[in-house]
């Protein structure tokens, strides 16, 4: 039996993915507008570069992203041909392979970074005070851990 959501949670459910859509939006069109990648370029060269050295596998890639990248080897294709990252035989795994950061990707990942930062602003930080930004960021983390916890 499936229990039958109530108008408050719809409500609550419709205004964050169009809040979400929307924040995207800005993101993807501010750094489109400044001639840089989009947002999935920042997100999977950020996590690249947080993994340091011993880079990551695709698989780990995926599950750092902060959004739905269902062509990952896609992108990962396109960083590589630009130079952005590098592909190694996995030391573990001979069939797989670890993706690292070049110096170029985290040249690039910090000029993508004012961009992407005013656009969070703009979409997040002046339409909200402090308290209510972290009442919002609680929120969230309590829906996203409890989703997280059930896959």
């Amino acid at each position: 039996m499936v229990d039958r959501p109530s108008d408050a949670a719809v409500r609550a459910w419709t205004r964050l993915v169009r809040a979400h859509r929307a924040a995207l939006g800005t993101v993807d069109a501010r750094l489109k507008a400044a001639g840089l990648p989009g947002l999935d370029w920042y997100d999977a060269l950020l996590e690249l570069e947080r993994s340091g050295a011993k880079g990551l596998r695709p698989f780990e890639l995926q599950k750092q992203l902060l959004f739905a990248q269902y062509n990952l080897s896609r992108l990962v294709d396109r960083l590589d041909a630009a130079g952005h990252v590098v592909r190694k035989a996995s030391a573990a795994d001979g069939r797989g392979q670890v993706l690292t950061i070049t110096a170029s990707g985290r040249a690039l990942r910090r000029r993508m970074w004012p961009v992407y930062a005013q656009a969070i602003e703009d979409a997040v930080g002046r339409h909200l005070t402090e308290a209510e930004a972290g009442r919002l960021g609680e929120l969230l983390a309590k829906l996203y851990e409890r989703q997280a916890a059930s896959l």
